[in-house]
């Protein structure tokens, strides 16, 4: 008996094994149909290995109330139980195939098409197929009979006995048997006009190419002659009515259903034209009038169905106008244009779900294929092939595509067209469109083999794939040395300025004649150096034009390549070093800064490769001083010294901002990094690292220069603000606090001079006009503010706060650490303040108000004149400032308590107190997004302006720029804006709870 509240066995079983709907299962496994072989283990094993159990099990049901009879019942249900290839077949058909359960509720013995399973049918042909439609005497039976053998094929697919190019190419054999039965019956049924005329059948699209899919129009072209002694006109008509009649029985709806739509549309002068011509009409045709884009569709022509020498009489006639195409003026820009057509009329609520026509879609990679084999294939025949695959191996073979490039578009292409086939699938309706539906895409995913998380996995998998074939599309499909090699004879390529035009065009560049200049001055010439700025050229230019600014990115490439061609390792870092090359295009084209800071040493561009000088990883403090502190000492004088330490600066700046851009938009090998957080942190942590031990390696250098080892006074340098916290952006000033203590026996007034000299030596040091960004110091946040001294001694910081010391103070005092100068000093100077950033029992409530009314104070009066508030990161609503506050409310008012809180990281200090139970995971999450999100956003105006700012640029290009590096394509600002409103709004109303209490 079942206790009321608890599972029951079975429940629990089917749930681990993937039912979704384990009640309704559990009432189909306790009905009288799955009696006999309910109890048996292997059934509920083989229902969970099916990519939906519920499904599958709905089937089986089905299919055994569909029975005739007793014996029929027992007959399946004992071949299930004792046969596991059938088992897995007829299941894994039955999980994946709504369409053919319902077939087989209809046709009920067909089961028995998946119990024989010898060698013979592992991978039939055209023959077997053929005996399989044999009795199919007319439209409907010849419909069941297809679906029979479809059972078939999708039976050895599901269960992994064939692979996506073997099923492709089963389906495609299988449409030609069905073709060829199908003119049969129409011959049969007009045995004068058969007589009159000879008819071939060329197959086009993936039926040419033998890749088909579950369902998709069946492309062909019909080539008709009269018979010998018969008029040409009758036999014509003849072959004409033969031809309608044909595709009618593969095409209209019967109660058996529709096979697939015929399609004739390829044929000269499309619909206009006659359905069928002879072979010499369509010869004079192609000669005079076709279309570039009708060469490219000949690529699959392949005679199926018919008379098969005139169908290959018909295939060798047009071959050399086919592979001679490429010879025709504007040939590569025709394919070109067309490509973008096909993606410009898809509708806007589906481009992103369309799995072929779409962006990183299937036909991306045709495209592709299809114009390298015009361009090469005259030449070459090994790449005269209508299969993808097949071509685009050929390619590889060749040396056409890179081999690495090959076997990435190869594995997309399998991932994509697996994709596509399981959607087909489930319905057998034509679709290349990607289900919303989470059941739906559980169903596909586990149909793949992700089972873990299958609508996770396949999205991610799904988007990985359409990413790489959308940037390896645009580095083959748009490669300029394509237009030249189809000018010129085969051996002779180059850059020639007319296909880099076309290409600058075609890739965005604002100013194509500026962008030709720099082109020509990279390429032009017979050095090796040249030589090889044409190999790389073709790939950089791909690159450049995935970012906002591509003309930027040439403009700075050709300026590196100005300063470090004569250098014997630059070009061989980035032909030979796969990372180099593709990170420099990132940096290069990303916007201002990166680029700013690699022109003043060109050399760091050694960080961008994979070697032993290479690797952008942050280095740590230690590493950073150690190595800024041996520069000093090897230094003459203190200049000499602190622009060694700001050279080390400048390049770990550009190692910092390059792994940055790179993380952020991602390479062909490794995607963009998802975690946005953990950039930020990056980002923050190395800047605030570097901004550390350049201050020690200046202190170390001053000190040096005027009192040689030992200063008068012990001295220390306290970290305030966001360096302090960890989170300096690139255009950050380091806040500081100055601190020293006279050394025994020293004067106070001679150690105050000593140590004020330091403070004036370093901050000139740092500002002096070079080749390396400063380094601005500012100490606004000690006692007194502007007014107040610049340095102080521990005993004056002591009395000060004891007497004087305001509630902002123990504010700003939360982000104070030792960064700089003597530790034990800097120690002892944060057990001083401890106390007033942590006091004991929290805030009083005048001090809660009187903070809330500062930041009131401060969103008012500090806000620029004509700033959007919404879109201001400091400032604006839900900005930096909104978490910041927040976070340090909450760690003055707790601090004393929670030992979490007690840290100079806002990030941190805000998992604290969510761990405390201060504030809840969803607002600690809105908050952090927020925070996040501002801090990205000013990072990216400084990497793209070159300059600091807290609002969003106003420059197109610029904040296309911006949306670039945060993730948005081309055409998505209004997107990222809206987004951002979003985040910040949604912080704002947390703010206004925790903070102001509302």
């Amino acid at each position: 008996m079942m206790v009321p509240g608890r599972r029951s066995s079975t429940f629990t079983r089917l749930l681990r094994h993937g039912f979704t709907d384990p009640s309704a299962a559990e009432r189909l496994l306790d009905g009288a149909e799955l009696a006999p072989v309910r109890s048996d283990p292997v059934l509920l094993d083989a229902l969970g290995a099916t990519a939906d159990p519920d499904l599958a099990l709905l089937g089986l049901v089905r299919l055994v109330e569909a029975q005739d009879g007793h014996i029929a019942e027992r007959e399946l249900l004992d071949t299930l139980i004792a046969a596991k290839p059938l088992r897995d077949r007829l299941l894994g058909v039955l999980g994946a195939s709504a369409a053919l359960a319902d077939h087989l509720a209809r046709h009920p013995s067909d089961w028995q098409e998946l119990v024989t399973y010898e060698p013979q049918d592992l991978h039939p042909g055209v023959r077997e197929f053929e005996r399989g439609l044999a009795q199919a005497t007319d439209p409907v039976l010849l419909r069941v009979a297809y679906r029979r053998c479809l059972l078939s094929i999708a039976a050895r697919d599901v269960c992994g006995t064939t692979d996506l190019a073997q099923t492709a190419a089963e389906l495609a054999d299988l449409a030609t048997a069905t073709l060829r039965a199908a003119l049969a019956i129409a011959r049969s049924a007009a045995p004068d006009d058969a007589a009159l005329c000879r008819l071939a059948v060329i197959a086009m699209g993936k039926c040419g190419g033998h890749e088909l899919n579950y369902v998709s129009d069946v492309d062909v072209i019909f080539v008709g002659e009269a018979v010998e002694g018969a008029d040409e006109r009758k036999a014509l008509q003849a072959a004409t009515r033969l031809a309608s009649h044909m595709m009618r029985i593969c095409s209209e709806t019967t109660v058996e259903g529709s096979i697939w739509p015929v399609d004739a549309n390829l044929r000269p002068e499309g619909r206009n034209g006659p359905l069928v011509r002879t072979l010499s009409s369509h010869l004079a045709y192609y000669q005079r009038w076709a279309k570039t884009w009708e060469f490219q569709a000949l690529l699959k022509a392949r005679p199926v169905a018919g008379d098969l020498e005139l169908g290959e009489e018909y295939v060798a006639t047009l071959a050399p106008l086919v592979w001679h195409a490429a010879e025709r003026e504007n040939f590569v820009a025709d394919v070109q244009k067309m490509r973008r057509r096909v993606v410009e009329n898809i509708p806007a609520a589906e481009i992103e779900r369309e799995l072929k026509l779409g962006p990183g879609g299937l036909r991306d990679v045709e495209f592709a294929v299809q114009l390298l084999q015009l361009v090469h294939g005259r030449a070459d025949t090994s790449l005269r092939s209508g299969t993808t695959l097949d071509a685009l191996g050929a390619l590889a073979a060749g040396g056409y595509v890179g081999r690495a490039d090959a076997v990435q578009l190869d594995e997309a292409y399998r991932f994509l067209r697996s994709m596509e086939h399981r959607i087909q699938l489930y319905r057998l309706r034509r679709t290349h469109l990607v289900p919303e539906n989470d059941a739906d895409l559980r169903r596909i995913g586990r149909s793949l083999g992700l089972r873990a998380d299958p609508v996770v996995e396949l999205n991610r998998e799904w988007k990985r794939h359409a990413a790489v074939v959308r940037r390896l599309h645009e580095k083959l499909f748009y490669r300029p040395l394509l237009d030249a090699v189809a000018q010129l004879a085969p051996g002779e390529s180059r850059l020639s300025p007319t296909a880099a035009r076309e290409r600058l065009v075609a890739l965005g560049y604002a100013d194509p004649a500026a962008a030709l200049r720099h082109l020509e001055a990279l390429a032009s010439g017979v050095s090796r150096k040249a030589a090889i700025q044409r190999t790389l050229l073709p790939v950089l230019l791909g690159w450049f034009a995935d970012s906002a600014d591509p003309d930027a990115g040439l403009l700075n490439f050709r300026k590196v390549s100005d300063a470090l061609g004569k250098t014997p390792w630059y070009l061989r870092l980035l032909r030979d070093e796969g990372a180099a090359a593709e990170n420099l295009a990132r940096v290069l084209s990303a916007g201002r800064l990166a680029p700013d800071l690699l022109m003043r040493a060109p050399e760091a561009v050694a960080l961008l490769g994979d070697g032993d000088a290479g690797g952008l990883g942050p280095r740590g403090r230690g590493h950073l001083e150690q190595e800024i502190l041996a520069a000093v000492r090897r230094a003459d004088g203190g200049e000499q010294a602190v622009t060694a330490a700001r050279g080390v600066r400048r390049r770990e700046l550009f190692r910092t901002a390059a792994a940055d851009i790179v993380a952020s938009y991602g390479t062909e090998e490794t995607p963009a990094v998802a975690d946005q957080g953990a950039l930020v942190d990056q980002v923050g942590g190395a800047v605030s690292d570097l901004t550390a031990a350049t201050l020690a390696g200046t202190l170390r250098a001053v000190v040096r220069d005027g009192w040689g080892d030992t200063l008068p006074t012990r001295f220390t340098v306290i970290g305030m603000g966001r360096f302090g916290g960890h989170e300096l952006g690139y255009g950050s000033d380091a806040d500081v606090l100055f601190v020293h203590e006279p050394r025994e026996g020293v004067d106070e007034q001679e150690a105050s001079r000593a140590a004020g000299a330091v403070v004036s030596e370093m901050r000139r040091l740092l500002q002096v006009p070079s080749a390396d960004p400063p380094l601005l110091i500012d100490a606004d946040l000690r006692p007194e503010g502007k007014s107040g001294p610049l340095v102080r001694t521990l005993n004056s910081y002591e009395a000060y706060y004891r007497r004087w010391s305001l509630v902002w103070e123990s504010q700003a005092l939360l982000r104070a650490e030792v960064v700089a100068g003597e530790e034990d000093l800097g120690r002892r100077f944060i057990e001083l303040v401890d106390p007033l950033r942590y006091p004991m029992e929290g805030l009083g409530d005048d001090a809660v108000r009187e903070i809330r009314r500062l930041k009131a104070r401060m969103e008012s009066e500090r806000m620029p004149r004509g700033a959007d508030p919404t879109l201001h990161t400091k400032l604006g609503r839900g900005g930096l400032s909104d978490v910041e506050w927040t976070v340090q409310l909450f760690q003055l008012q707790h601090g004393w308590a929670e030992p979490g809180l007690r840290t100079t990281r806002t990030r941190e200090a805000l998992g604290a107190a969510c761990a405390a139970g201060l504030v809840s995971g969803e607002d600690a999450a809105i908050l952090d997004e927020a925070w996040v999100l501002a801090t990205r956003v000013r990072n990216a105006v400084m990497l793209v302006r070159g300059r600091a700012g807290d609002t969003f640029p106003s420059d197109g290009r610029e904040l296309a720029a911006v949306g670039r590096y945060l993730g948005y394509g081309p055409g998505h600002v209004g997107d990222m804006l809206e987004d951002y409103r979003r985040t910040t709004r949604r912080a704002r109303a947390v703010v206004e709870v925790l903070f102001y209490g509302a």
